[in-house]
């Protein structure tokens, strides 16, 4: 039998506001275990939720990013469950009104752009945290994440495969991150992501049984996570078992998940509107100063891109995969006005170089004035595509030394003067008499091997476009 994967994620965005959903304490990751727990996210008996306002001017910001419907009015819910970390006995979040909904997001698969239907998304407080280390087996509660807000993003089920799921996963990041509402910091829980994951036989409408792995805080993990349930619910099914609606957790030294327990629905925790709090009333005035706070968004950007530096579609995508690339971009094309070589030198040289060494853009060894001094003398003919990636390997390893410096230093300089390239030709031809016979017998490939010479003779150095037309002249001459 041929299977299909019905993938929908849910992605808890943690907003990056200084305090609170619904108290003045301070959301700053790191402190000291309930340093940072107030009354209210200690349940204190007379304490009453205060709405954080910037926690709204965030969600908007997404709404209008996802070209999403933003419910001008929408109302805060109660889901009420028992956990040691929860010590209110629930959750505040939203249920029937949730600020936002019917969003879409375009991501790249391959060579191929996809739109998942975004279902909505709704603010949340966090929960603390259950500490077990170092506790000689007891366990202690942290409430510094108590009432941390939260986006929770839901996607329709839309994906059909791992590799699906993490496109979608790191467009929705590079968003966040974008409008600057979300540090993006997965290792500190700023982006976590729920996937729900089941497989139908391929041709059949109804879904099947959806198993929710919660938590996951990388992409790798995800991908893992998700290919591991596919394989272990196909192989349940095909051996005469049923799969269970269940929650479950993703160990990710053997690659596995496991039940942790079975799902619950949402009459299971006894949503009602939250009492304590009045529903959130958005202007249009209010709609209309955030939409003017909005960065220019990945889309727009690329097209400018390609507009104004004739760069490829694919290129523009790379280039606005985060805003930091965008900006170093920007930089590095501004400075050196050559937006197409900035473009291929970080698509390729810098971005191979950054994966080698583990890093991101913002760890780079050579930031992006330095790249536009070296693209500077690539287009000016100071150095060819070689001597510059010889230049480049300077560079990355010597953060103070500048393209003209090195090029000075080591006698990089390309040879552009014709005469002294003819003097080298001269020398190559006396010296490879077999291989211009080969020429003047018709095999070109001999010309291939003639410049080569002229270019191991000159160290590099000689320009590969003028030794390969002069070389040609001279043999032509002698047929």
């Amino acid at each position: 039998m041929t299977w299909e994967t019905v993938i929908g994620l849910e992605v808890h965005v943690q907003l990056n506001t200084k305090s609170k959903l619904f108290s003045g304490a301070s959301t700053a990751f790191g402190a000291e275990p309930n340093a940072h727990a107030s009354l209210v996210e200690c349940a204190m008996p007379g304490v009453l939720p205060v709405m954080n306002r910037e926690v709204v001017n965030k969600a908007i910001k997404l709404g209008f990013a996802l070209d999403a419907k933003i419910n001008q009015k929408n109302i805060f819910d109660r889901k009420n469950y028992f956990y040691p970390d929860l010590p209110k006995g629930y959750q505040i979040s939203q249920l029937g009104l949730p600020i936002i909904e019917f969003g879409k997001l375009e991501i790249v698969v391959g060579d191929e752009v996809k739109i998942i239907n975004v279902t909505r998304a709704h603010i949340e407080e966090d929960a603390g945290k259950s500490v077990h280390e170092g506790l000689n087996h007891a366990t202690g509660i942290d409430l510094n994440r108590a009432g941390t807000p939260l986006l929770e993003v839901v996607s329709e089920p839309e994906m059909r495969s791992a590799v699906d799921a993490v496109a979608y996963a790191k467009a929705l990041h590079s968003l966040v991150t974008w409008l600057g509402i979300c540090n993006g910091n997965m290792a500190e829980g700023s982006f976590r992501i729920d996937a729900n994951v089941s497989v139908r036989p391929v041709g059949q409408e109804a879904l099947g049984t959806r198993r929710e792995i919660k938590n996951l805080n990388s992409f790798r993990f995800l991908e893992q996570a998700i290919n591991y349930e596919i394989s272990n619910q196909i192989e349940l099914i095909e051996d005469g078992g049923e799969v269970l609606q269940a929650t479950m957790l993703f160990n990710p030294d053997s690659g596995e998940t496991k039940i942790m327990r079975l799902k619950e629905d949402a009459h299971d925790y006894r949503y009602f509107p939250d009492p304590d709090l009045l529903p959130i009333i958005i202007s249009d005035e209010w709609m209309t100063k955030v939409r003017g706070d909005m960065p220019v968004l990945p889309k727009q950007l690329a097209q400018k891109f390609t507009n104004e530096y004739g760069l490829s579609d694919y290129d523009a995508r790379l280039l606005t995969a985060s805003r930091a690339q965008a900006e170093y971009f920007e930089t590095a094309a501004a400075d050196s006005q050559q937006g197409k070589l900035v473009a291929n030198w970080m698509n390729g040289e810098l971005a191979a170089n950054l994966n080698k060494a583990d890093l991101d853009l913002a760890q780079s060894p050579i930031q992006a004035e330095r790249l536009a001094g070296l693209v500077a003398r690539i287009a000016d003919n100071t150095l060819s595509n070689k001597l510059a990636k010889q230049v480049f390997e300077v560079m990355w390893t010597d953060i103070s030394a500048s393209a003209d410096s090195i090029i000075e230093q080591q006698g990089l300089k390309q040879i552009t003067d014709s005469g002294a390239i003819e003097a080298i030709i001269d020398e190559v031809l006396a010296n490879n008499a077999k291989s211009v016979e080969e020429y003047k017998a018709g095999k070109e490939k001999a010309l291939n091997a003639l410049v080569g010479q002229v270019m191991k003779a000159s160290k590099g150095k000689a320009n590969p476009t003028q030794a390969q037309e002069l070389m040609k002249a001279k043999l032509d001459a002698l047929k």
